[in-house]
């Protein structure tokens, strides 16, 4: 089992940031990928970004440039810079972790982007 532990978002205006971090525990050595996805009302939840244990990411095209994810193994946390926030952005945003065999969801952070 792994949990997750979202933190770090709130209101902002456009053009702005917010940083989001998401600590995981237990299992944590059976973790392999660790990513970002969003909802937003009445939309299916999407990838925002995603980083391997290797370090690999890959982004949402409509976030490049602009979101960048980071891992910080020590700490089993991996965040997310989001800069140039645009109300499009506005959504829930989860945590996901991948092992072999599960994927894991945190309880999801609210991210407003509105003036």
């Amino acid at each position: 089992q792994v949990q997750l532990v979202e933190l770090g978002g709130g209101l902002v205006q456009p053009g702005g940031s917010l940083r989001l971090s998401c600590a995981a525990s237990g299992s944590i050595f059976s973790i392999y990928n660790m990513g970002w996805y969003r909802q937003a009302p009445g939309k299916q939840r999407e990838l925002v970004a995603r980083i391997t244990s290797g370090g690999s990411t890959n982004y949402a095209d409509s976030v490049k440039g602009r979101f960048t994810i980071s891992r910080d193994y020590a700490k089993n946390t991996v965040f997310l810079q989001m800069n140039s926030l645009k109300p499009e952005d506005t959504a829930v945003y989860y945590c996901n972790a991948r092992t072999a065999t599960l994927g894991y969801w945190g309880q999801g952070t609210q991210v407003t982007v509105s003036s």
